[in-house]
C-alpha cells in the first residue's frame, strides 16, 4: 500500500484507497518544486523591502477556477488546514458526534485554552478512554498568552495542550466504536487512516500523492493547493445533515473551539457570514462560503504576516465585500514604534467587480 521515497515520505500506490463516495479521483499531483509567484510585498516608507512568494486560487460558485497565481497544481502539504477533511472522514466512519463544540474541537487547531483541554478531556472521556491513550506530541499551548500563563504556573508540555489534542481524541473515539486498534491508530496503514484517506481523495477529487508525518504524529497527506479548495467547497456546500455540513455547522458556530478568542482565523468567520475557515503551519489557509466560492493560500516561506492579508484579499478577489475584511489587511509595519509600512497582496489580487457576499 505504501511504500518509502528516497526523501522519507510515503508513497500511495494507485490502489491505495477507493473513493468513499463514488467520484474516481483523478490522478495524483505531481511532487515537483511550487512554482510560487509574488503574492505580497513588504514595503516601508513607501519602498518594497520584501517580497513573499506563494500561490493562491479562487473558485468560483460552480467550482470553476476563477483566479489563480502561482502553482496551484504541485502537490503539496496542506498540513491543518485538512482538518475539516479529517472530521469529516471520522464522522463517515462512525464518531457519534452530532455537532457542537466537541466537533469544531475534532477539527481544530486549538490556542491550548482551559477549555480546549477540558474538551478534550471530555472527548477522551465520552470514549472511556484517557489522556495517557493520545499519541500525539507533548507540547505548551500555541497561543502565545496561553503559553506565558501555563510558564508562570510552572507546568510542563502534555498532549492535552498540544493544538491538534481535539483531533487525536476524535480520532481515538472512532478507532474504538469500530473496533479498531488503539495503540496504533497513527500508522498510515490503520483502517482509521485508510477512510481519512478515502475521504480525502473524494473530498479533494484527486489521488493523494505521498503520505508524510504531520508535527503532532497523525499522517500526513499530500494532495493539490487546488484540491484543498474544491475540497472545503465540496464540505460547505453538502447538503444539511450529511458529515459535511455537521462539520462546517460545528466550526462555524464554535469557531473560537476550532481555534482561539485570539486568532485571526475564528475572527475571519465572525466577520464573514457563512464562511468556514482553517489555517495550518507554514503558511496556509483555506476558506469557503455556503455558496461554493472557495479560496485557498500557501506562503512559501510559511510567514503568518503574509498569509493573513494575502488570504483577506484571496476572498475580497472571490466578490466578499472588503469591508467585511478591513480588519485582516495584515499588522502594520513599525518604524521607532510608529507604523510606517505594510504587507500589502499584488496589484493582481486586488479585488475585482463581483457580488457581494
Amino acid at each position: 500500500m505504501y511504500s518509502s521515497s528516497p526523501e522519507g515520505a510515503l508513497v500511495v500506490s494507485p490502489s491505495a484507497a477507493a473513493p468513499a463516495q463514488g467520484r474516481p479521483p483523478a490522478a495524483a499531483p505531481v511532487v515537483r518544486e511550487p512554482l510560487h509567484a509574488p503574492v505580497a510585498h513588504v514595503v516601508r516608507g513607501g519602498v518594497v523591502e520584501g517580497v513573499h512568494h506563494g500561490s493562491v486560487v479562487v473558485l468560483d460558485a460552480d467550482g470553476r477556477v476563477g483566479f489563480q497565481l502561482g502553482d496551484i497544481e504541485a502537490a503539496f502539504y496542506p498540513r491543518s488546514a485538512l482538518k475539516p477533511v479529517q472530521a469529516v472522514a471520522m464522522l463517515r466512519a462512525g464518531l457519534p458526534l452530532d455537532g457542537g463544540e466537541l466537533l469544531s474541537l475534532a477539527a481544530a487547531s486549538h490556542s491550548g485554552e482551559e477549555r480546549h483541554l477540558d474538551g478534550a478531556r471530555r472527548l477522551l472521556g465520552l470514549a472511556g478512554l484517557t489522556e495517557d491513550d493520545l499519541r500525539n506530541v507533548p507540547d505548551m499551548p500555541y497561543d502565545p498568552v496561553e503559553r506565558d500563563i501555563w510558564v508562570r504556573d510552572g507546568r510542563t508540555p502534555d498532549r492535552l495542550a498540544q493544538n491538534c489534542s481535539g483531533k487525536h481524541a476524535a480520532m481515538l473515539w472512532t478507532a474504538k466504536v469500530n473496533g479498531w486498534s488503539l495503540e496504533d491508530y497513527l500508522d498510515p496503514a490503520h483502517p482509521l487512516q485508510r477512510a481519512v484517506a478515502e475521504t480525502v481523495e473524494d473530498l479533494t477529487g484527486q489521488r493523494v500523492a505521498g503520505v508524510t508525518v504531520d508535527g503532532c504524529g497523525a499522517p500526513l497527506f499530500s494532495i493539490s493547493l487546488h484540491g484543498l479548495a474544491r475540497a472545503l467547497a465540496r464540505i460547505t456546500t453538502a447538503a444539511p445533515g450529511t458529515p459535511e455540513a455537521r462539520v462546517a455547522d460545528a466550526m462555524r458556530e464554535h469557531a473560537e473551539l476550532a481555534s482561539g478568542k485570539r486568532r485571526d482565523v475564528a475572527a475571519l468567520m465572525r466577520a464573514v457570514p457563512g464562511l468556514l475557515a482553517k489555517d495550518g503551519f507554514e503558511g496556509v489557509e483555506v476558506a469557503a462560503l455556503p455558496d461554493g466560492r472557495a479560496v485557498a493560500v500557501k506562503i512559501a516561506d510559511g510567514n503568518d504576516r503574509a498569509r493573513v492579508p494575502v488570504a483577506a484579499a484571496a476572498l475580497a478577489r472571490a466578490g466578499v465585500n472588503p469591508a467585511l475584511l478591513t480588519a485582516f489587511e495584515g499588522a502594520p509595519l513599525l518604524g521607532g514604534g510608529r507604523p510606517v509600512g505594510s504587507v500589502r497582496p499584488v496589484r493582481a489580487l486586488d479585488p475585482v467587480a463581483a457580488p457581494a457576499a
